[in-house]
């Protein structure tokens, strides 16, 4: 793939474009953000890695859409971040604004490119997203289930101090309180959870698997 853009020069946003570069899943990563200098600082901070972590792709920050025209995918993580004591449904006005705006850029420059929605409320985010650029729904993906299963079998390692390699699950539904981590089919090493901890441990870690 020619060129993948991050939106979003936050935490989440840098980490996803110094991963996409480090793996090399494109020629170019384009990071951008509404605030001046500081995707451009770090592009070029993770471009000056690349000698170190040995890889080709080009990493450039930017403000404006024209410079991420032509994109195959469009990884977007723009947006207000929860607070203490927020949930993700209390982002959605704002949200909302942001992820219209930006998924009519996406529209104008790249209109063949492929969304992955990271913001939150991520559910209604990604619906905002299609209605906006008009694309069919394969085009627009959420990237709950990934990140919920992750989050869920790290916090059963660390609960039984035993390797992430160990535990087997999956976390279906939506982004939040609707998530639905199938407990019944959670193994760790092969031995079912329920054999190893408790319900009411079990109930406590799908809670802290929904509330991220």
């Amino acid at each position: 793939m020619d060129k993948i853009t991050v939106v979003g020069a936050g935490h989440v946003g840098a980490t996803a474009a110094q991963r996409i570069a480090e793996r090399e899943l494109a020629r170019e990563v384009v990071l951008v953000d509404i605030l001046e200098g500081v995707p451009q600082g770090k592009a070029l901070d993770q471009w000056e890695s690349a000698p170190v972590e040995g890889f080709d792709t080009m990493v450039t920050g930017a403000q404006h859409y024209e410079e991420t025209a032509g994109s195959g995918v469009y990884v977007v993580t723009a947006g207000l971040a929860r607070k203490p004591g927020m949930s993700r449904d209390d982002l959605v006005q704002k949200n909302t604004a942001i992820i219209r705006s930006v998924s009519e850029e996406i529209a104008r420059y790249s209109p063949d490119a492929i969304i992955v929605m990271v913001t939150n409320p991520l559910d209604v985010m990604a619906y905002v997203a299609k209605a906006v650029t008009g694309f069919p729904r394969e085009r627009v993906i959420g990237m709950a289930g990934i990140l919920d299963t992750a989050r869920f079998r790290s916090f059963i390692a660390m609960e039984l101090d035993v390797s992430v390699e160990d535990i087997q699950a999956l976390v279906l539904g939506g982004h939040g309180d609707s998530m639905v981590p199938i407990v019944s089919t959670v193994s760790v090493g092969g031995i079912p959870l329920g054999q190893l901890l408790s319900a009411e441990r079990i109930e406590a870690l799908v809670q802290r698997t929904r509330k991220g």
